[in-house]
């Protein structure tokens, strides 16, 4: 193996809040392909901090569904290796020593505000961070995290805001093309961590990247606009930024991403009907333009087949005759 192959470095980071549906897989596969046509590393990670949405045996399921369309990985929970623990919730004690950076360089700060008061202080309406953008309100308002929780009731806890400068960030994705956005105009301060210790997607996502060594993330482009605020924290950490990777997500004809509503798409629910992982992944690779309609795959015969040049700009549609 090369020096440059054996730097390279993916990864595969399910949540273990629903079960793996079509939409998931393909970009799964995607991943897995884009790394091991080229001989790099790929890790699994499993990203469990949305801790009331997590539901049991979903992890254990997700790995299951994973490894039956032919999909492996060299770290892992279930495989160990030199990162671990590789399961977010067991790395707790490695965000609050970034948040603890953060503070240290005044950058973050604790925040109050409930959504209702964030839709409140809007003056115009802006497209960020669930529709939002966070005009500063908490940004001078309390001296410590202490003075900010006792303005709550006791049921709920601060949140940890990033301090975002006016600046543009500019970056090239793998599949998009040149990306730039003014954050502070678009979501404002953003907040990083719900966790008193940092525990949150926005702040593990990048410490976690950044420790494991990972050199690239293929992902849905339903992320891109958030890449912009993984950087900052990127820049603000001193950490070395993978490259990114945005592909079009799996939709339902009427363009919304995959629901209850659009039937059964869950790989355990296709398993159970009988069909096949060639089957499944043959139709994933056909939404990529790199199978006939109806050709049965393995996960390995497409290693040949990978281009991501030939990938529409636009969502893969389910359609009637794949449910």
């Amino acid at each position: 193996m090369s020096e440059s192959q054996d730097k390279l470095r993916g990864r595969l980071a399910p949540s273990p809040t629903g079960a793996l549906h079509l939409g998931n897989a393909r970009s799964f596969l995607l991943a897995w392909l884009s790394i091991r046509s080229r001989g790099g590393t790929l890790v699994m990670r499993m990203e469990d901090l949305d801790h009331p949405k997590v539901k049991p045996g979903t992890a254990e399921q997700a790995l299951d569904d994973l490894r039956w369309l032919g999909l492996d990985w060299d770290e892992g929970p279930d495989v160990g290796g030199p990162h671990a623990p590789y399961v977010q919730s067991e790395r707790i004690e490695k965000y609050r020593r970034a948040l603890s950076r953060l503070k240290d360089v005044g950058m973050v700060y604790p925040c109050t505000c409930s959504r209702s008061d964030v839709e409140a202080g809007q003056s115009a309406p802006h497209v960020g961070e669930d529709g939002l953008r966070y005009p500063g309100t908490c940004r001078d308002r309390y001296d410590s995290f202490d003075e900010a929780s006792a303005a709550l009731p006791e049921a709920r806890i601060p949140a940890w805001r990033y301090c975002v400068t006016d600046e543009h960030v500019c970056f090239v994705d793998g599949f998009h093309g040149p990306q730039d956005q003014h954050v502070h105009t678009t979501v404002g301060d953003f907040v990083v961590a719900r966790h008193e210790d940092g525990a949150g997607y926005m702040l593990a996502v990048v410490v976690d990247d950044a420790a494991m060594g990972i050199t690239e993330v293929l992902r849905g482009d339903d992320l891109l606009a958030t890449t912009h605020r993984q950087i900052l924290l990127y820049r603000a950490l001193w950490l070395d930024c993978p490259q990114f990777i945005h592909v079009p997500l799996v939709v339902s004809p009427d363009g919304r991403r995959l629901a209850k509503r659009h039937g059964d798409t869950r790989i355990r629910s296709l398993r159970d009907k009988g069909i096949s992982a060639e089957k499944i992944v043959g139709l994933l690779a056909y939404w990529c333009g790199w199978a006939e309609w109806g050709e049965e795959l393995t996960a390995q015969e497409l290693l040949p087949r990978y281009d991501l040049a030939m990938l529409s700009k636009e969502p893969a549609v389910l359609t009637d005759d794949v449910k």
